[in-house]
């Protein structure tokens, strides 16, 4: 049974069609685009398409965009620019905080020791600029961020992104879901079950992380 509100699965879908390499074949992201904007707001596809440059790159954004300016009909838009730029980093480490919980000093310590520069535009540019921007929530785009990185194929990743959607507030049943989109796009049905397993584990983490401590009784002590 579907749990996700309209809008986000709509976003889901999308998420998952940017990522799964039929971006050439233009008909199906078209319909997807379309899809999601009978259920969003143009604001909220174009949150969705922009954060997708941090994981499928430019080329792949910027075709979606010229697809997605055919549909919309929107004039030229005037975009943010950089004026909050001093505040990139300190915002981006909150949200890397909230969404990575005790994880993320591992986190930083790791992506430094492969460069100090990755960790600096990770905080800054991924998390200060992009994924704290207005227009979508923290729960909508780590949904998105999962069909992505579960399309693609990047486990390690997707595992820190199943914990951040939880962290930020999805339901298990969210993440469930969305993880089933992204994986109908997925013809390989070993990397499939190697991502439903990686789910199935971090479920089985968050609810005995959620389960109340056991003190030690038996029923009936006293």
């Amino acid at each position: 049974m579907a749990v996700l509100d309209e809008c986000t699965h709509g976003l889901v879908e999308l998420s998952a069609v940017l990522a799964s390499g039929t971006i050439g074949r233009d008909l199906a992201l078209r319909a997807a685009l379309e899809a999601a904007a009978r259920e969003a707001d143009r604001e909220e596809v174009e949150e969705c398409l922009l954060q997708a440059y941090l994981f499928l790159g430019f080329p792949t954004v910027l075709r979606a965009f010229a697809i997605w300016r055919e549909l919309d009909g929107s004039p030229e838009l005037a975009g943010t620019g950089s004026s909050e730029w001093p505040t990139w980093r300190q915002r981006g480490v909150r949200l890397c905080r909230r969404i990575y919980g005790r994880a993320y000093g591992k986190l930083r310590y790791n992506v430094r020791r492969l460069h100090p520069d990755l960790d600096r535009w990770m905080i800054e540019e991924g998390y200060g600029k992009v994924l704290c921007r207005p227009g979508l929530d923290p729960r909508t785009r780590e949904l998105c961020i999962v069909s992505q990185l579960a399309v693609t194929g990047y486990l390690p990743q997707l595992h820190s992104h199943l914990r951040g959607a939880l962290n930020v507030g999805a339901d298990p049943a969210d993440v469930e879901e969305s993880l089933a989109l992204a994986l109908s796009h997925v013809p390989d049905e070993a990397h499939g079950a190697e991502a439903s397993r990686l789910l199935a584990r971090v479920l089985d983490q968050h609810r005995r992380a959620c389960s109340p401590p056991h003190d030690g009784k038996r029923s009936g002590d006293s």
